[in-house]
């Protein structure tokens, strides 16, 4: 199976402003050919709390570098590191395999 995922994490005081940033990006990105990402999901650490992960799926990874590179994008990086308690940090990987567990 071919794929991308991408991780990041962050640590924030206001995921409310967080959510709210990245659900005007969405919308804005809706109408929009170019490639996006196939799903993401938003996650709170139920162990450390301020502490959060996208997890950010892409066809593969070529997709996921040309999303990286529009400006919107970038733009949202920017407003999004304002939000942000500290850097953020990033994982690449390679997607190998899904299984559907249902």
């Amino acid at each position: 199976m071919a794929g991308f995922v991408q991780i990041i994490e962050y640590r924030t005081s206001k995921p409310e402003e967080v959510r709210a940033l990245t659900e005007q990006y969405r919308k804005d990105r809706e109408a929009d050919d170019d490639p996006t990402p196939t799903r993401a999901m938003a996650c709170a650490d139920r162990d450390e709390p301020g502490r959060y992960f996208t997890v950010v799926e892409f066809n593969s990874y070529e997709e996921a570098k040309k999303n990286s590179e529009r400006p919107d994008t970038s733009e949202f990086a920017a407003k999004m590191a304002e939000l942000c308690d500290g850097p953020t940090k990033f994982y690449n990987l390679d997607l190998e395999e899904t299984m559907d567990m249902s």
